[in-house]
């Protein structure tokens, strides 16, 4: 993710530029970021109360939802209210941010904004990032830089917010100790092995062979499940109102590269929770042929391609509906 259309916020980490309007160079040919006087990519302003009979939805997520890749428009939240007339959904969407981010977010900026429905897209990676203390960004000149973030910890089973103000300033690594430079999140197990394999040109097939995992964390009900459980947990518990939580698989997932059962499992844990609707969209991405599922994210970057909004948007649809009828 690269930090020049970002300004440092001292509790999240970072936020978009408010009021922003330009153009970033992708793969696609490029797509228009507008971001609103708050600091999230959107047509409109937030207001904090509702002055028509509609519905509103607040979203968070990372840079899947956010939408790397696409222009505002094309994003799934944008199409859902194509699809949904009479509905408005505010995406508090932050690329490179983790759950542990996004619930300060919704601290710092939703609370207090009139909705109908909550909606929390975890891409099932956040649980990596939820145990990082610091990640890598590029900058204005495409230059690798690490940064601190905010956390939480687990101490006697009360989370406890970390790294607060966060360090506005780039961190040397080498100025780090042992202990936390374990604490980098660097995108995966194994970078190094990783590069080499993608420029092979074969990175599918070896995935495929290999039985390749690409989130082992879920294996075991151990730690790391343990603290993105407790961040979801303290947010569901301070929302008054329904929450539709959805885990969003990897591509590897979704391409069956990989076995998806252990992170079901997980999820499946918040499945007895009131006013929670627990939505896996594992099987509707998968009932698409494969040659279509590939053309979901974009041939190099591997976030959502417009295909792939449009679908999210397809498959989202019907389970918003049921849950907005009745409100």
């Amino acid at each position: 993710m690269n930090k020049q259309i970002f300004e440092y916020h001292p509790v999240i980490g970072y936020r978009f530029i408010p009021n922003l309007q330009t153009r970033i160079q992708h793969e696609s040919g490029g797509y228009l970021v507008k971001t609103n006087g708050l600091g999230f990519r959107s047509e409109t302003e937030f207001n904090p109360h509702k002055t028509g009979n509609y519905k509103r939805i607040l979203l968070f997520g990372d840079s899947y939802t956010a939408a790397d890749g696409v222009s505002n428009k094309k994003r799934y939240s944008d199409l859902l209210m194509q699809m949904l007339p009479g509905t408005e959904i505010y995406n508090f969407g932050m690329p490179g941010t983790g759950t542990d981010q996004q619930y300060l977010i919704y601290k710092e900026y939703a609370k207090n904004i009139e909705h109908d429905l909550i909606m929390i897209v975890v891409l099932v990676e956040n649980i990596r990032r939820v145990n990082a203390q610091y990640r890598f960004y590029f900058n204005d000149k495409n230059e690798k830089v690490l940064f601190q973030k905010p956390y939480f910890e687990l101490q006697n089973k009360n989370l406890v917010l970390k790294n607060i103000p966060v360090n506005p300033n780039v961190v040397n690594p080498e100025d780090l100790s042992d202990s936390e430079k374990n604490k980098i999140e660097v995108g995966g197990r194994f970078p190094a092995l990783r590069q080499i394999i993608n420029k092979s040109g074969f990175k599918e097939l070896v995935q495929k062979l290999t039985k390749y995992q690409p989130l082992p964390e879920y294996k075991d009900n151990d730690y790391p499940w343990w603290l993105m459980k407790a961040i979801l947990s303290k947010w569901f518990s301070e929302v008054d109102k329904p929450i539709l939580l959805v885990p969003l698989p990897l591509h590897q997932y979704v391409e069956e590269q990989s076995d998806y059962t252990a992170v079901e499992k997980r999820f499946q844990e918040f499945s007895h929770i009131p006013n929670l609707n627990l939505f896996n969209p594992i099987n509707q991405l998968r009932e698409y042929p494969i040659v279509d599922r590939r053309k979901f994210r974009f041939e190099f970057d591997s976030h959502p391609s417009p295909l792939g909004h449009e679908v999210y948007a397809k498959i989202f649809k019907p389970i918003i509906e049921e849950l907005l009828q009745d409100k």
